[in-house]
């Protein structure tokens, strides 16, 4: 690919020009440094222990044939070097187009929020695939594209692994896109250069807040905001205090951090218990025999509404079908040309597409005996916990009883405050290492 073509919405300037580097052809796109051949391009960034900056030396002996920096350096090699406003952003753009930014040829959904992307990312993508949507999907349970499943170490990963998974999506047939974005992900740009059709917010808590994740909680809802920054319609739950702030971007900026040119969203919508939510949850009951266990409402707009049942418990499950509903009734609605009775029958689907949906580790169901009911679940600290067992309370269990462990490299606290919250909620703690 030509160096033209590759940063056509590049934003830079030129710190040193080697003759005919428009045309040049770059043979890929790296930041790091092992990786560089000759002829390709290299993007320097700061990183919490190393910065490649220092490292130009070494690239531009490999033969790079364009280094991206986006601060002074003391040697400027002789080769083409360019400076950015940031390269980490510079970064994931570049990646975009080096795979032919395969998110312009998806229908793609975001999701942010401190609890429920995975449950909601993989409720969207089972209402898709049964109304006949080949859906790809990334998140913190891995990356999904067809039947294949492949791990990933972050909730979002890195830009450029982000677009060639893009790419295999475009390549093997996909049409959609759900992708969970982490905070970290929106401060670290990895998602830069992707205007998605659809952002998704679920709800926000505090948490992630620490070294090496986000200095303050408004620093966290901040970077949560900024998704909504890049997207063309933003659905929220509107029962969350912090909607109008992520949602609407209202959050306030930190001093640090630089100034992000919005996209236009064009319409934004809300869903929850209240009133003037545009999908409105109403008439939810318990349900569940045999050990097992789940959960019914009716989903409600101003025009229809469409009886859910859950084959899961929990009133935050209520939430997470009710935002994957939200946001496939759009897609849903276009399918059907807005035929009245070919979006209701989509919509059968869809609901059918939620009974069947469990998710591995999110209060995943293990079926021992029809006398009492198992489930795994992924609550990591007290917040999450808490919400899990009082969830469970409500379906009057004889006994609750909670076994738990604590993730590594957290904070050796997390232990003592879920400890606390299940001696109280539940009848026996078991707590292992």
């Amino acid at each position: 690919m030509n160096f033209s073509v590759l940063s056509a919405d590049l934003k830079f300037e030129y710190v040193n020009k080697k003759e005919n580097i428009a045309s040049r052809d770059i043979k890929g796109v790296f930041n790091d440094t092992r990786k560089v051949v000759e002829g390709s391009l290299f993007v320097c960034i700061k990183g919490a222990k190393t910065d490649s900056h220092d490292m130009i030396r070494e690239v531009a002996q490999k033969g790079a044939a364009v280094i991206v920096i986006d601060h002074d350096i003391p040697y400027v090699p002789a080769t083409t070097v360019i400076r950015v406003a940031n390269s980490r952003q510079a970064m994931a753009i570049l990646a975009s187009a080096w795979f032919g930014h395969p998110s312009r040829k998806l229908t793609t959904i975001a999701i942010t929020g401190t609890k429920g992307k995975s449950t909601t990312a993989s409720m969207i993508r089972n209402i898709l695939q049964n109304c006949g949507h080949k859906t790809g999907i990334i998140g913190t349970l891995g990356v999904g594209i067809g039947d294949k499943v492949i791990p990933t170490q972050n909730t979002t990963p890195d830009p450029y692994l982000i677009q060639e998974y893009l790419r295999q999506m475009v390549d093997e047939g996909c049409d959609c896109l759900v992708m969970e974005v982490s905070s970290q992900a929106m401060k670290q740009y990895r998602v830069a250069g992707i205007v998605y059709d659809y952002a998704l917010f679920t709800n926000l808590e505090p948490d992630h807040i620490g070294d090496n994740e986000h200095a303050s909680f408004e620093e966290y809802m901040y970077c949560k905001s900024l998704l909504f920054r890049q997207c063309r319609f933003a659905l929220g739950n509107g029962d969350d205090p912090h909607f109008n702030d992520v949602v609407r971007g209202r959050a306030k900026k930190p001093d640090d951090f630089e100034t992000v040119a919005a996209v236009v969203c064009s319409k934004v919508e809300s869903y929850g218990y209240g009133a003037d939510c545009d999908f409105r949850i109403s008439d939810v009951e318990l349900v569940g025999t045999g050990g097992e266990l789940g959960i019914r409402y009716t989903a409600q707009t101003d025009f229809n509404s469409h009886v859910i049942e859950l084959s899961v418990p929990g009133g935050f499950n209520v939430y997470n079908s009710m935002a994957a509903m939200a946001v496939c009734s759009h897609i849903l609605k276009n399918d059907a040309g807005f035929v009245d009775s070919v979006y209701n029958g989509l919509l059968d689907k869809a609901a059918e597409a939620l009974t069947d949906t469990h998710v591995k580790g999110r209060l995943e169901p293990l079926k021992i005996s029809d006398r009492f009911s198992l489930m795994i679940d992924y609550a990591h600290n007290a917040m999450a916990l808490e919400s899990l067992l009082k969830s469970l309370r409500e379906h009057k269990p004889g006994r609750l009883v909670c076994m738990f462990g604590c993730g590594g490299n957290r904070s050796k606290e997390r232990r003592y405050e879920m400890g606390e919250v299940s001696s109280r909620l539940a009848d026996l703690t078991v707590v292992t290492t």
